[in-house]
């Protein structure tokens, strides 16, 4: 699953990642936690009617679908299983029509051995660093009372590598060649890019254990992604291959 995660990077270096013309400034984010808003991109066209290119939009952290008359009495859907997120009542209107990308430096993830309080929070990032981007679905939510809200969720998949370690789910990752088919909702139906929804390589990610203050979403200090041991990498890496621990 994805419960918590990180946009420590500039808004230029957002931009340029993810091809925006413009994006409004924002401070490093070191633990975004549900019902906060995120950032999602998603083509102009799809949100207006009109318009080219992508755009970048805050949205709150924890879909509501269209039909939902009181969003306080909904669940908070912040994550979305991708595998039948098409089919679903909540999730098939934003897989048709509203499919976004969501920025990430990484995510979090609690490894349990024990009762709630024993839990070990790891930082899981690309082992190469840089911007991730997470599948994601935006949905416009407008309340009987005339509230107007963006809401999305971040699709989940099958962990695989080393976030297999820690949690069977995972956030679903949209490699960068294939932004612009996630992201086509106009000529691309969820069934031509469902083959997107799939676990990244094994050795994609790298985790390492950090403090337990990120499990408190007031705490919201660098430190949180502060390494406090050593890497978990996959458990057979290539020979040659790059495994040190590069930080931010």
């Amino acid at each position: 699953m994805c419960g918590r995660f990180g946009l420590i990077t500039t808004p230029d270096a957002t931009a340029e990642v993810f091809d925006l013309t413009a994006i409004d400034s924002f401070p490093p984010r070191y633990n975004i936690a549900p019902s906060q808003p995120i950032l999602m991109v998603i083509n102009a066209s799809e949100l207006t009617g009109g318009g080219e290119g992508r755009t970048a939009m805050l949205a709150r952290w924890g879909l509501i679908p269209a039909w939902v008359k009181d969003g306080r009495d909904f669940p908070l859907l912040f994550n979305a299983r991708s595998e039948s997120a098409a089919e679903k009542p909540a999730f098939r209107g934003a897989m048709r029509h509203f499919r976004a990308l969501v920025p990430a430096s990484g995510f979090f993830e609690w490894r349990r051995t024990g009762g709630r309080d024993t839990a070990q929070p790891y930082w899981i990032r690309p082992r190469h660093g840089g911007l991730i981007a997470l599948a994601g679905l935006m949905s416009p939510w407008q309340g009987a009372d005339g509230t107007e809200l963006d809401t999305g969720t971040i699709l989940t998949t099958a962990a695989s590598g080393v976030v297999a370690k820690l949690h069977e789910r995972s956030p679903v990752v949209i490699m960068p060649d294939d932004f612009e088919r996630w992201l086509d909702c106009r000529t691309l139906e969820p069934r031509h890019v469902a083959d997107l929804l799939r676990p990244p390589p094994d050795d994609f990610f790298e985790a390492f254990p950090v403090s337990k203050a990120v499990s408190n979403a007031r705490n919201l200090g660098a430190d949180l992604i502060a390494p406090i041991g050593p890497a978990l990498l996959p458990d057979a890496p290539e020979a040659g291959s790059d495994a040190q621990m590069d930080l931010f």
